[in-house]
């Protein structure tokens, strides 16, 4: 049945915003939230009831990055189980404290709260925004970000001890500003369907700094590729279903796999497929700004390879560009733009990672 799941009493050391709540106390607070919070609150508030609700579900809407937004229902006992494993992964016990700046509205921040009150966390909340440590004058164990998030706060990534960041692919720009800052900064891979991450990789690493890093799985987690080399996850205590995913990787141990893009990014120009993502990583050695590559309809080639850069249009830097990647050793040829396009701003989405297709609509329409 549905409607007899009881969830477990919060642990003894909660505490959300400094005060410690049971389950009861969690209607009251919850009630408060909604009726009288900001708008992130109302969110929070939302959560918690249906968090202490007997149902075995909570309902989570996906984030549509990859596909049309579509809401699924995830059972809370595979939610404790996530929070679990990132307590072991992350080497994270009670008492910890973190920090919640993403919105309740999404797996990554109905986690956090989830995380604190199974595992005794001291959970604080900010309203979520694009420079969530702006308002914050205390250090903290734990925080979860977004890349945009990450990548207004690296001046204040000292009040952080351990940092995620998830819900996107963290370009190589970023990863270059965080390399000296004394935070463990991680990139997670994970999505909704797996309720957050399943592997992280540590972006900083104190030693070996110029050997990149690969993506290792949490406890209990197995990992496979299909015919296409797309990544296929079997995390029975996450997921009652295998889950095949859009992913091409690389598996290099049972524990440990190289991301190496999204199948539905893939470009086929005269045949030769081109990964964006890998491209966009050897380009951002020579460019500072936002950028991104994508395929673009070509009589002789199907798809050929365009570049676009999120900078206002300058001649001098055309040339500048152009004179560059010719230069750039460790291109292919095949993987240099045919055609380079510059936007002073690119669209985003909900999360501030650059939206390709609409971005590629508004400037070729």
């Amino acid at each position: 049945m549905a409607d007899n799941y009881k969830v477990p009493e919060t642990h003894p050391d909660f505490r959300l915003n400094k005060r410690h709540f049971t389950n009861a106390e969690l209607h009251l607070i919850a009630y408060n939230f909604i009726k009288e919070g900001e708008a992130f609150e109302e969110k929070v508030g939302s959560f918690l009831l249906e968090w202490i609700k007997p149902s075995k579900y909570v309902e989570v809407k996906t984030s549509g990055s990859t596909g049309t937004p579509k809401v699924i229902r995830i059972k809370k006992e595979l939610m404790i189980n996530s929070a679990i494993a990132t307590s072991r992964f992350f080497d994270l016990p009670e008492k910890t404290t973190a920090l919640l700046c993403l919105p309740a509205t999404y797996i990554a921040g109905k986690m956090m709260l989830v995380r604190a009150m199974v595992l005794g966390w001291q959970l604080d909340m900010v309203p979520p925004s694009s420079n969530p440590l702006d308002q914050v004058f205390k250090r903290y164990d734990f925080c979860a970000m977004t890349p945009f998030q990450l990548d207004n706060s690296v001046g204040r990534l000292h009040l952080i001890k351990k940092l995620i960041v998830g819900g996107g692919a963290v370009s190589p720009r970023l990863q270059k500003m965080v390399k000296e800052v004394s935070t463990k900064v991680y990139e997670t891979y994970g999505m909704t369907e797996t309720v957050t991450h399943i592997a992280a990789k540590r972006l900083n690493p104190s030693k070996n700094k110029k050997k990149s890093r690969v993506f290792k799985v949490l406890p209990n987690i197995n990992i496979s590729q299909d015919d296409r080399n797309c990544l296929v996850i079997k995390a029975p205590k996450l997921s009652d279903e295998i889950i095949t995913t859009n992913d091409v990787v690389e598996i290099l141990t049972y524990k440990k796999f190289k991301w190496k893009g999204r199948l539905d990014n893939v470009i086929n120009s005269g045949g030769i497929k081109l990964h964006p993502e890998q491209i966009e990583k050897k380009l951002s050695k020579i460019i500072d700004q936002r950028l991104f590559v994508t395929g673009m309809p070509d009589d002789s080639l199907g798809e050929k390879l365009v570049l676009f850069v999120e900078n206002e249009f300058s001649e001098e830097l055309l040339e500048q560009l152009q004179k560059e990647i010719q230069e750039l050793k460790s291109l292919d040829k095949y993987e240099r733009p045919k055609k380079i396009y510059f936007i002073e701003k690119f669209e985003e989405t909900h999360t501030g990672k650059i939206h390709r297709e609409n971005t590629f609509k508004s400037k070729i329409n």
